[in-house]
């Protein structure tokens, strides 16, 4: 049987796997961006699985051949023919690595393919990743960046060797404004990325890995509850940025970005209209804070900033905008948390001088 157990190296070299689970399934974890091409829809599983509960093992398999008929077996084998041509040094897997990673390796034998799959399945796979996430946590040195909304946290990050950029895995920028245009993983994808990305920050080398100053939730998604507890507890580097660039990049961050995302599938009308829709549910779901009479300034300047660049083509009209959100909402909130940590802070700084220390540190 040609199987492969060496989940260390799955992650740490981003082994292509080809995931013939069903559908749903799929869309709750898989590792390592699984390409899903299953060997069972949805349906067929959920007949199949009755079936298995209700009458045996055999009447299951049975009834799968019934299900699967011989030409969606061949549909099926031909995809799975085509990732294996592309993907030569990859695995495949099902949930337990049993009989669906089996059959699918029969059906590529008999069509002229030795492929293997992953010991253990996605079930193995998750479990080293869990396992490997909290020695990750435990070993690996740490330090936090932190800094007021819009100073340009990530941008720094970016350019820093040893990080990991928990906004990005989690496609969200950590604020109430901060959703991407596409959606966010799911929570487990979410958690398998952390992992991996600590494990390979672990193997590659022993200095501090850098990682922003996250809340518990970055948009719908929590950040391990493990990583976020040592994270607590870590010390900080303070990002100083005059409000001034904080405008410029929220802009960028905020506004351009999101914007862009929406041209790509709407007309200019629409994308601007989906635009205003998601900032004024934004601002709706911190409507209290803001207080009845700043949330109606608010509204009125984000009207203005979008019908400013939509009719002028000219971004400057969000500045007030920006500059209200950000003064009277996020910054109160920045320093009450940063006054309670205060005793954390080892550094404050431009980006400039945070990477003079860093590289100082090393």
């Amino acid at each position: 049987m040609n199987t492969s157990a060496d989940y260390l190296s799955i992650i740490l070299n981003d082994i292509p796997l080809l995931d013939v689970r069903a559908p749903i399934e799929h869309d709750k974890g898989c590792i390592n961006n699984a390409l899903n091409l299953p060997l069972m829809s949805d349906l067929e599983r959920e007949q199949v699985g009755t079936c298995y509960k209700n009458a045996g093992q055999e009447a299951a398999i049975a009834l799968g051949r019934k299900l699967v008929t011989p030409q969606l077996q061949q549909q099926r084998t031909q995809r799975w023919a085509e990732f294996c041509q592309q993907h030569p040094q990859g695995l495949l897997y099902c949930f337990r690595g049993g009989l669906r990673s089996k059959i699918t390796q029969q059906w590529l034998s008999d069509a002229g393919i030795e492929y293997p799959f992953v010991e253990g399945g996605y079930k193995a796979l998750r479990r080293f990743l869990i396992d490997e996430l909290e020695i990750s946590v435990e070993t690996v040195p740490m330090q936090l960046i932190s800094g007021r909304t819009g100073c340009g946290k990530t941008r720094l990050l970016l350019d820093i060797d040893n990080m990991i950029d928990l906004e990005g895995l989690a496609n969200h920028r950590g604020s109430s404004f901060g959703a991407a245009h596409d959606q966010q993983p799911s929570q487990i994808n979410f958690e398998n990325a952390v992992s991996a990305a600590l494990l390979k920050q672990r193997h590659r080398h022993q200095s501090t890995v850098y990682l922003e100053d996250e809340g518990r939730m970055i948009g719908s998604l929590s950040v391990p509850v493990v990583l976020k507890q040592k994270m607590n507890d870590l010390s900080h580097i303070e990002l100083d940025t005059p409000l001034e660039q904080r405008i410029s990049y929220a802009i960028e961050d905020y506004i351009l970005i999101l914007l862009e995302g929406y041209q790509r599938n709407n007309d200019p009308d629409t994308a601007f209209e989906l635009l205003a829709d998601r900032h004024k549910q934004s601002l709706s779901r911190i409507q209290k804070r803001l207080g009845s009479e700043r949330y109606t300034l608010a509204c009125k300047l984000l009207d203005r900033g979008i019908s400013t660049h939509r009719n002028q083509n000219n971004t400057l009209g969000y500045s007030d905008f920006i500059e209200l959100i950000l003064t009277q909402y996020y910054d109160p909130m920045y320093d009450y948390q940063l006054a309670k940590r205060a005793d954390k802070s080892v550094f404050s700084g431009s980006a400039a001088e945070i990477k003079d220390f860093i590289k100082a540190a090393e």
